[in-house]
C-alpha cells in the first residue's frame, strides 16, 4: 500500500508556535489558520521525520552494512529531497501537506457559527510560566504566557507521492514516523509529546512497515 496519511495524536500539551505573540496577552501563540483551528506546518512536520531519518541513519552505520546504508540514503534521497534540489535535481518524491484537525469536525464546528476565537478555545488553553532564581524567588519580568494546544488532539497530514515508492521507501518513512516522538516549540524543554501513524487507505500500516524495515536490518 502506498501511504497516503500521517496521524500525530498530542500526548502532553503542545504548542506548534507561530513565532509570535498577542501583544500585552501571549507571548507565544500557536499556528493556526483564519478560522481558529491550529495546525502544523507540512514543511515543519517533513523537517521533524527529517531530523528522526538522520538520526536513524546515525544508529545504522554502527552496523556497518554497506549495502543497508546505501540502501537507506537513496530512500532518505527520495523521501527529503537533498540541499538544493531545484539545481542538482535532487528534487523529493514526497509532498507533505499541513497537519491539520479532521476537516469533518471543522465542518460540524463551523455549522455552530463560531467565530475564529471561540474556535481557538476549543482545542487550546493558556499556560503562564516564570523563570525561578537560584534563591528560589520568582525573577523580575520573567512571567510568559503561551498558548498550548490541548492534549489527545489528533491531527492528519495528507501525503501525496509523485511517483509509487519502492517498498524500501515506504519502510524507511514508517521508521522515521515512528520516531517522531517530539514536536512543537518547547520539544527541546521535555515537552510536546506527540504519537504517529502511518495510515494507507485508513489502515495503520505503521507496525506492517517496520516489520519490513527490520527484515532490511536483519539482511
Amino acid at each position: 500500500m502506498i501511504p497516503d496519511e500521517i496521524q500525530i495524536t498530542l500526548l502532553s500539551e503542545t504548542t506548534f508556535g507561530r513565532g509570535d505573540g498577542v501583544a500585552g496577552l501571549i507571548d507565544e501563540e500557536v499556528q493556526h489558520d483564519v478560522h481558529g483551528f491550529p495546525y502544523l506546518a507540512g514543511r515543519t512536520l517533513k523537517g521533524l521525520l527529517q531530523e528522526c531519518c538522520a538520526d536513524i541513519y546515525f544508529s545504522a552505520q554502527k552496523i556497518g552494512d554497506t549495502a543497508f546504508l546505501e540502501s537507506l540514503s537513496t530512500s532518505a534521497l527520495a523521501l527529503f529531497g537533498q540541499s538544493g534540489a531545484l539545481l542538482s535535481g535532487g528534487q523529493s518524491n514526497l509532498h507533505i501537506g499541513n497537519a491539520v484537525i479532521s476537516p469533518d469536525l471543522q465542518e460540524a464546528i463551523r455549522q455552530v457559527k463560531l467565530d475564529s476565537t471561540q474556535v481557538l478555545s476549543l482545542f487550546t488553553t493558556l499556560r503562564r510560566q516564570t523563570q525561578i532564581e537560584p534563591n528560589g524567588v520568582a525573577k523580575e519580568n520573567s512571567l510568559r504566557t503561551a498558548r498550548v494546544i490541548l492534549r489527545e488532539t489528533v491531527f492528519y497530514a495528507p501525503l501525496v507521492f509523485i511517483a509509487a515508492p519502492a517498498p524500501e521507501t515506504v519502510a524507511l518513512l514508517a521508521a522515521c514516523v515512528s520516531a517522531l516522538r517530539q514536536a512543537g516549540s518547547s520539544r527541546n524543554r521535555g515537552t510536546g509529546w506527540v504519537q504517529a501513524k502511518l495510515f494507507a487507505q485508513g489502515q495503520d500500516i505503521t507496525s506492517l512497515c517496520l516489520e519490513n524495515f527490520e527484515k532490511q536490518v536483519n539482511v
